[in-house]
């Protein structure tokens, strides 16, 4: 008997990764290229075709020949901006807006005196720019314990998100925080800066991933919500990340009769297709 495939709603691109790609394939196009620093969106694939209408990643400012640069969808903070300002380089932003009311959910806080708290990948270029824009006086942790080893917890603490962290994650963190703070007469306020196309692509995920035997989960391995994606699926089914077709094993389908299929945000359509028609043709076997 045949199985059959599954594909969760809502999959591949997201708005601002779209957007981001968007502008960035017409700058290249009216230039005949241009520079992004770091990489556009964490997808080998997708950076490969960019790369071929001459779209060039450069690691920093250093590796700038032209006289613009293009900053990704994860965003920057604003010691960048005012290096790119100061060297008089054109800027095109594509910074994703649920990033930018991150980032200026950051600021406003550290305007107001808040210690920022993001919770988040301490690595991510999304993250480093939102700590930027809180001025320096704050960290990125996903274990609230990291607060209670501080020499001293600061008084007034800002809660925020990587945008695209998983929800009820953020909400376990939030309570640990407090649990933390509220003995220590702390003043707290938290922002919700969760991205609503992450969001409701989480909760498709999950409610496909429920209905399966297994699932496979399409996109970067250095992609932060492509890795939540993974984290939802992998608590209620056997779940596979996979780049492209070609990591298919066979043999992961044996005995199963729902196979699920989901994919990150900055997945394109012809690699979902792609997996979507080989899971299909395995099906049939």
């Amino acid at each position: 008997m045949s199985s059959e495939v599954i594909k969760a709603a809502g999959i591949g691109f997201c708005m601002g990764v779209r957007r981001a790609i968007d502008i960035i394939t017409g700058v290249a196009c009216e230039h005949g290229g241009v520079e992004t620093l770091g990489a556009l969106v964490h997808n080998r694939q997708v950076l490969g075709k960019l790369a071929e209408r001459g779209v060039r990643i450069v690691d920093d400012l250093s590796g700038v020949r032209g006289n613009i640069v293009a900053i990704s969808a994860h965003g920057v903070g604003p010691e960048v901006m005012g290096e790119i300002a100061a060297r008089r380089l054109e800027v095109i932003d594509t910074t994703c807006h649920f990033v930018k009311r991150a980032q200026v959910a950051a600021g406003k806080l550290a305007d107001a005196g808040f210690y920022t708290v993001v919770f988040g990948d301490g690595g991510h270029p999304e993250v480093k720019g939102i700590l930027g824009w809180a001025g320096g006086k704050g960290l990125a942790t996903t274990d609230a314990a990291d607060l209670a080893r501080l020499s001293a917890l600061p008084g007034k603490l800002g809660l925020l998100s990587q945008t695209t962290q998983i929800p009820d994650a953020f909400s376990r963190f939030v309570k640990s925080v407090l649990d933390i703070a509220l003995v220590k007469d702390a003043e707290i306020r938290i922002v919700d800066t969760l991205c609503h196309d992450i969001r409701r692509r989480q909760a498709d995920t999950l409610r496909m991933a429920e209905g399966s035997d297994v699932v496979f989960v399409i996109g970067g391995r250095n992609s932060a919500n492509t890795r939540h994606l993974f984290d939802v699926c992998a608590a209620v089914a056997g779940t596979y990340q996979i780049e492209t077709a070609k990591e298919i094993n066979p043999e992961w389908l044996f005995g199963k009769k729902k196979i699920g299929v989901t994919a990150g945000a900055s997945t394109d359509d012809e690699t979902i297709d792609e997996v979507m028609a080989r899971l299909e043709e395995l099906a049939q076997n």
